[in-house]
């Protein structure tokens, strides 16, 4: 499991609402205007045969009135605190700083598991400090869960699993992330994928499971309908999606890429029971108006 993708994930799907949850003193002087763009990971090489250092979510705030500089803002996931490294981060930084010639820089460090972590860097000698570097940390493993049950915020209300909470206070949490999941986020298909994110954090046991089953039997139910409808309908698109594939090969090999060209549109568009028995007539078509012309096949 790689918790440095699902963060990457989660940052990349709700920018500002991580911004606001790790970056509150920041996130106060944004309003709705302010875009917030996603920078490309890999840096510039310093020599051809080096390889590539990686960010883990670079994201460049933008004032669409031009009256503030562009912010960048440097999200590092760090899953043990002891394995953090302020050098890279600044390295990162200074870097990202000469490459979008700014020195508006925001960096945040993100920490799963308990463990300490230093927080600012000096670099200097005996008579004077020349560098100084600090971040902002996000210690979600400080943090009580029960402060944030009713947060607006969606990526607050996901990462309840990772904060602080009593062992008999695990089902409520979940549930309450999982309440948050549901009234928060509109979309369907972000509801399943980050349902999957709660339950990789809170790793319910089958008791567990069973008691949130019991008490929240109706969100239970919502959800798991939310998730049958999901995957019943990717289903239904696979099966077409292979069917019309399978279709467009046959219709170019038998009767060249303009035939294709002529019916691409109707073949994305139809059903898979059409597309089984267009696939069937192509084997004796003359013509490509022959297989989709109904008349005269009968049912086949």
């Amino acid at each position: 499991m790689s918790h440095d993708q699902n963060f990457k994930n989660l940052i990349l799907d709700y920018p500002r609402q991580a911004i606001e949850f790790a970056a509150a003193s920041e996130a106060a002087k944004l309003d709705d205007s302010v875009r917030i763009l996603p920078l490309r990971e890999e840096q510039l090489k310093e020599r051809l045969g080096d390889r590539f250092r990686e960010l883990d979510v670079p994201l460049l705030l933008e004032w669409p009135d031009g009256r503030r500089q562009a912010l960048l803002f440097v999200f590092e996931e760090e899953t043990e605190p002891k394995r953090f490294s302020m050098h890279r981060l600044a390295h990162y930084c200074l870097d990202l700083a000469e490459l979008y010639h700014t020195e508006r820089v925001v960096p945040v460090a993100i920490f799963l598991h308990p463990g300490t972590f230093d927080e600012t860097l000096t670099l200097g000698s005996d008579t004077r400090d020349y560098l100084q570097f600090s971040y902002l940390a996000w210690p979600l493993f400080r943090l009580q869960a029960r402060a944030y049950f009713d947060s607006p915020n969606l990526v607050a209300r996901l990462n309840l699993p990772n904060m602080r909470y009593a062992p008999e206070e695990k089902v409520e949490v979940y549930a309450q992330a999982v309440r948050g999941l549901r009234t928060l986020e509109p979309d369907r298909e972000r509801q399943i994928k980050y349902l999957d994110f709660v339950d990789i954090y809170a790793k319910l046991n089958d008791n567990e499971r069973q008691r949130y089953q019991q008490h929240y039997a109706e969100e239970t139910e919502t959800m798991s309908a939310f998730a049958d409808r999901f995957i019943d309908q990717g289903v239904q698109q696979g099966v077409q999606q292979g069917e019309a594939t399978i279709l467009m090969a046959q219709l170019q090999e038998k009767f060249g890429a303009d035939s294709l060209d002529a019916h691409r549109e109707r073949i994305s568009g139809a059903d898979p029971k059409e597309l089984l028995q267009w696939s069937k007539r192509i084997l004796s078509a003359e013509t490509p108006e022959t297989i989709f012309d109904l008349k005269g096949h009968g049912s086949n």
